[in-house]
């Protein structure tokens, strides 16, 4: 079996405020066999120096929509299938190309996306998938608008990010249904939302008892339940029910913090997009109605770290773009930085991210028995948090699964 060694490596990871000193790191097929001062015996092994470089594990982004490829949800889920899954294809690759090497899908991607990343028919992060996130009528996967009660027609197709259901029988039908097609955790619109249009953000979707029936079903499973959430409210009342990955919380309260994080729970800001619809949302075919709602979140953003970071609420990198926004993706580490320390946004898409994803052993690491899932960085991050944006022209090297899919040269 092929083995690589990485020589000269300072390893960064988001578990020390500074590089480490020298490493090498052997790659055996698609795992890391081992981390040590020395190189031993090269044999065969193919040797890249990372002199003057840092290494770090492949990023991990925990709130992304891989088939919203239009701005325009509603509009999203009208495309057909093959066009959805082209466009998606494309998406994939320019994620890893930013140095994604995993992705979390919070509503939308299916099981045959997995099976097409995971088989190297897609060129794209390993991905973990909610299938089609789960929303009450009128709630924030229900794009039918004022004027048309009728069936939601496309809640089937590859290009919806959700499905409506109504009642405890339907959210536990809904989420069985979701983990028998291949979720591996379960999504939930408890809160409004910016992108659909009868919601407004304070909007608390589904009952207490709803909420509760999804959480049972996930554990029944062996897994949890993700809720989109803004309000202070709606975020207490989820993690009482049983709720254990918190998305966005740009509106949370000190005391919900603490709460949160007292019982174990996650928060996965995605500050970026707000930034972003405010900016091109409208050119995008956003409509008016979520273009009106846009400030409310966004102003309140960057506070909401200052409070989950007082609070020790674990924050995992989330960012949440949609269509041509999806290229701003790394923009979240800036954002973050502004109020946080580079050591602490970085941890947020290695250590802290695999351990929402119940992989930490796998992803988010540089040591042996896990994933050879890596990025190397001209410069260091830690002073630079901007050396991870710039669609990866600071990631001369990235590897997934051992495999080089990026070798830039360099002197």
């Amino acid at each position: 079996m092929q083995l690589t060694h990485l020589t000269n490596a300072r390893i960064v990871d988001g578990t020390a405020p500074e590089p480490t000193l020298p490493m090498t790191v052997i790659i055996e097929g698609d795992r890391i066999r081992q981390v040590s001062p020395t190189c031993g015996p090269p044999g065969s092994a193919q040797i890249i120096d990372l002199k003057n470089r840092v290494l770090m594990p492949g990023l991990i982004d925990c709130h992304v929509h891989i088939v919203a490829v239009l701005a325009s949800l509603g509009q999203n889920a009208t495309l057909p299938d093959s066009l959805v899954m082209a466009r998606s294809i494309r998406l994939q690759h320019d994620m890893l190309m930013r140095g994604f090497t995993t992705v979390r899908d919070v509503g939308g991607a299916d099981h045959g996306q997995v099976v097409a990343s995971n088989e190297g028919s897609v060129l794209g992060p390993r991905l973990i998938i909610a299938g089609k996130a789960l929303s009450q009528s009128g709630g924030h996967c229900d794009f039918r608008g004022r004027f048309n009660a009728g069936p939601n027609h496309f809640e089937t197709r590859l290009g919806s990010l959700g499905r409506l259901c109504d009642g405890v029988p339907e959210i536990r039908r809904a989420a069985r249904e979701e983990i028998k097609a291949g979720a591996q955790f379960i999504k939930i619109m408890a809160n409004g939302g910016v992108a659909s249009p009868t919601d407004p953000i304070h909007f608390r979707g589904f009952s207490q008892e709803e909420i509760t029936a999804a959480v049972q079903e996930a554990e029944a499973a062996g897994t949890y339940v993700a809720a989109h959430l803004y309000t202070d409210p709606a975020i207490r009342r989820a993690v009482e029910c049983g709720v254990h990955s918190l998305e966005h919380c740009n509106l949370i309260e000190p005391a919900t913090a603490q709460f949160a994080a007292r019982r174990g729970a996650f928060a996965i800001p995605t500050l970026v997009t707000y930034d972003k619809l405010a900016e091109e949302g409208e050119a995008l075919g956003l409509g008016a109605e979520s273009v009106a709602k846009i400030d409310s979140v966004r102003l309140a953003g960057i506070g909401s770290l200052e409070i989950m970071q007082a609070a020790g609420l674990p924050m995992a990198f989330g960012t949440d773009l949609l269509g041509p926004m999806h290229r701003h993706q790394s923009e979240e580490f800036v954002i973050r930085g502004q109020v946080l320390p580079a050591q602490m946004v970085i941890e947020s898409a290695t250590r802290i991210a695999a351990k929402l994803c119940r992989m930490e052993q796998a992803i988010g690491t540089v040591a042996p028995g896990a994933f050879a899932d890596l990025i190397v960085v001209d410069g260091d991050p830690l002073r630079d948090l901007s050396l991870l944006t710039r669609q990866g022209a600071h990631m001369p090297l990235i590897v997934k699964g051992g495999d080089i899919v990026k070798h830039a040269p360099w002197h």
